[in-house]
This record gives structure tokens, sequence and C-alpha cells, in this order.
């Protein structure tokens, strides 16, 4: 296996060729795939890294491609630029059974002609490939293969894909570790990698510290690829742990403000390590400006936002007047995309947060700037609001109830409840509950009314009161232990 991941061997001419009709109709079908409805014009290659040599039973192929779509799905609309995605493709003579539900297809011309090829993530000698290479800080061709020195990986852990819908793909190696490999990939810094490895440094115990990743060197810049962490065993997501609760009538409150303090203590301990600042007038004019263009926007998409528009304006217009008056909030690096999915739930209660790669439909730059911790908060009480509307029947007060919890458990530790400052959280739950709006528009029609029904409120807030709240009183800071799986 160490003999395979070390050589470096050269793809054959025109290997992308071959495989283009065949991805232009399985890409698009992919959970992950960002250009869903336009039609893919065709690829350009970035990177091409063979695995494994030819000529054997399975030749496996690490490609970096750019699939090329027009701007809108009209014939002789401009192409907008393109996004690159890593792809790790199997090529066999036949598929056993197995391997089915990877098909990609089977090649008519050039060198892989007369071959079956698949999504090899489905496969167990490819994704064993990759933890061997993690093991040994493998080399092969721009793929670098690095690791944390102080963490042991053990050869011989048996892999499997989760094949649980998600927007990159993961491999679980023996209940020991989880490769997240990244399938839309931007040059730079990626958050997914950076701020757990800042997070370890700090003694978070909030977040699996990465164990290894994956990078690539092309014409001068860095990708990374994926992310190999501890796998927190017998845990449950947020989302599937609120559901199973609502489905058998039990509060949520006391996980509610657990998770809350989980919350602020990653706040904190990201606020010590890595820089903040000092969001002034000017800044939080930018900030309520692209609100207000993004309402606008989404306004002439979906007609049901345009009557509450006047009112979901309000509410970053207030944000806007404080700020002319010479109010000020701290910005810092935060999650950027945090609700119950991205959370888990150890067998003992304890609440790790997941995923740090923002959100991928947003440049890599936007992602990476500081912003108010309030904005992950926002986040969080939207995804309290989408598992109550989930519930048949419905349990009254459910998501309010967590709502509260959670912004207490928050201040416990952080030292302020968020619902202290009730402009900042209205102006970007506001602006949270429209991009759902958007978002259900578009791909699941059905669930339209859950954003909608916090429009209604939202738009309406402008004049509730302050709620009073208790002084929170501050938690000692977490211990500089690390996390174990």
């Amino acid at each position: 296996m160490s003999e395979a991941v070390t050589r470096t061997l050269t793809p054959p001419p025109g290997l992308l060729g071959s495989l283009d009709p065949l991805l232009r109709e399985w890409l698009p079908r992919q959970r992950w795939f960002a250009g869903k409805g336009r039609p893919v014009t065709g690829f350009s290659l970035v990177a091409a890294t063979e695995l494994l040599p030819p000529g054997g039973k399975l030749g496996l192929y690490h490609l970096l491609v750019r699939a090329h779509q027009p701007l809108a799905p009209v014939p002789g609309a401009p192409e907008q630029p393109a996004d690159c995605y890593q792809l790790l493709i199997g090529e066999r003579e036949a598929l056993p059974p197995r391997l089915a539900p990877a098909l990609i297809g089977h090649v008519a011309e050039g060198p892989l002609a007369g071959r079956t090829v698949y999504d090899a993530l489905h496969d167990p000698r490819p994704t064993e490939l990759l933890l061997e290479a993690l093991r040994t800080g493998a080399r092969i061709g721009g793929l670098r293969f690095e690791r944390d020195g102080s963490q042991r990986i053990r050869s011989g852990l048996v892999p499997r894909l989760v094949t649980s819908e998600q927007s990159n793909s993961s491999v679980v190696y023996g209940d020991t570790f989880i490769l997240k490999l990244l399938r839309r990939i931007v040059p730079g810094v990626n958050p997914d990698l950076e701020l757990p490895l800042a997070l370890a440094r700090e003694g978070c115990e909030r977040v699996p510290a990465p164990t290894a990743w994956i990078r690539a060197e092309l014409a001068g810049e860095s990708y990374v690829l994926g992310v190999l962490q501890p796998f927190v065993q017998g845990a449950a997501d947020g989302w599937e742990l609120a559901l199973r609760e609502l489905a058998k009538g039990e509060d949520f409150a006391a996980a509610a403000r657990a998770l809350g303090r989980a919350t602020a203590e990653v706040h904190t301990a990201l606020a010590r390590t890595l820089p903040t600042v000092t969001l002034g007038h000017t800044q939080v004019q930018q900030l309520v400006d692209g609100m207000v263009e993004r309402l606008d926007v989404a306004a002439q998409a979906v007609p049901a936002l345009q009557p509450y528009a006047p009112g979901l304006r309000s509410a970053f217009e207030a944000l806007a007047g404080l700020a002319a008056e010479g109010s000020t909030w701290t910005a810092q690096r935060i999650h950027g995309d945090l609700h119950l999915g991205q959370c888990l739930r150890s067998p003992a209660g304890r609440w790790w947060l997941i995923d740090f790669e923002g959100e991928p439909s947003k440049p890599l730059a936007e992602r990476r700037m500081p912003q108010p911790p309030v904005r992950d908060v926002a986040g969080m009480l939207r995804s309290f609001d989408y598992a109550a509307h989930s519930a048949d029947p419905p349990i009254p007060g459910w998501a309010e109830s967590c709502r509260a919890a959670y912004c207490s458990g928050y201040a416990q530790v952080s030292g302020a409840d968020p619902r202290t400052d009730p402009v900042l959280l209205r102006a970007y739950e506001t602006d949270k509950a429209i991009y759902e709006v958007v978002y259900e528009a578009r791909h699941r029609p059905d669930w339209l009314p859950v954003p909608l029904s916090a429009i209604r409120r939202l738009a309406a807030d402008g004049g509730t009161p302050t709620p009073s709240i208790p002084a929170p009183t501050p938690a000692s800071p977490p211990s500089p232990r690390r996390p174990r799986p």
C-alpha cells in the first residue's frame, strides 16, 4: 500500500476528454454540485494525478476540474466563472454489484475506452489509500498529505462512506477518524482547516482537533482538499436529536442551554487566538447595504416576500441608525454557517461544533472576514424554528423555549446575552430568514411556509419592547485539553 501512495505517475493524454460526456450527465446529479439548473458546457483540467498505476484491476485518478456553465439556463447566456471540483475517479473493467451506486458510466473512446468509471470514494481500497497517504505524509505530484505529528494514525482502519446528504463527502475510518473531502475547491486558506487548528492551539475542547489534511500546490496557489479529524463515537447531530425529542414530546431546553454554552466557548476561544476588529458607522453601513441588497434581490425572486419588504428593511435601517448615533460592535472570526446540523452531541451529553467551512456559495475572502458573533447565534435560533415546524403535531412554545435557553447558556460563558442587543439580533435573523426564503422557493417549495412565518414576525418586530433579562454570570474558561474521539 505505501508504495502505491508514494509514486508519482502521469495521467494519460486525453483523459478528461474521454470522461467529458459522462461527467456532464453525472456531475449535476450530485448533492454537492453548486450549478444545478444550468447545463454544463464543458470542462477544463486544473490538475490530474494518477494514484494507482495503469494495467491493474483498478485504476485511480485524482482530478481537479472546472465545470463551465452559462449564467442562466438559456441558449446564448454568458458564462460565469467556472467552479472547480475535486473528483476521485476509479476505473475498472466492470463494477461489482456493491459499487453499482457509484457508477459514472462506461467510457466509449480515449485512453480509458472500454473501461467503467465510478466515484472511488464508494470503494474501500481507494479510501484506504488516502488514509495511508495521510499516515505516511506522502507527496504525490502536486498533492501534499500532511499531519499533526502529535496524533497517531493507525493503519488498517476499515473505511465507510457517509451516505447522508452533504455539501461535501465524508469517509469514516473504523469509528476513529472522519475524513471530510471538500468537493467545491477554491485557492487560499480554508476556514475548515484554519479555525479548528487555531482552536486546537488555544485548547478549546468543543471542536475535534485536525489530525491530518490534504493540500494541493498548483501554479503558486494552495488549495485545501480535505481534513481528517477524530470521529465522535455514538454522537447524534443536533438536528436529529431535536427531531427525536420533538417526536417524543420531550423538552429540549436543557440541551439548547448546553449548546449555547458550547457556542460561547468556541467564540471566546476564537476571540483570544485570532484578531478582532471594531465595527463603526462606515463598516456597519456596508453590512446594512449588503443586507438591503439581498432583500431587494430576494423580493424580486420570491413575490411572497414583497408585502413584508418595508418591515424587513426597517430591521436593517434600525441597525444603521444605531451606528450613525455612535454605537459600535466587536467583530471576530466565527463559525459562519451555524445550525443544529453542524453540532454533535456525544452519548455523555457533550456538544461539539463541526464544519467551519462557512457558506460554500460565498467567496472565501468573505467567509474569512471577522463578523459579529451574533450572526452564528441568529443561525442557531432559526434552526430551532425549523425543527419546531417539523413536529407533527406542533408543540406550542418549543422553539421559543429553546431560543431562550440557548441565549441564556451563551450568556453564562460569554457574559453577554444576545437578546440584550435586539436590533443587531433582529437584523441578522432577518437576513438569515430572507436567505431561507430564496433557498426554499428554489429547492424545497413545501418548506417555504417555515421561513415565511419568521418573515411575518420579523417584519412586525420593529416596535417590540426589549424583554427584561437577568444579568448573566460568566462561567470559568474551558480547560486547555484536547478533544478525544
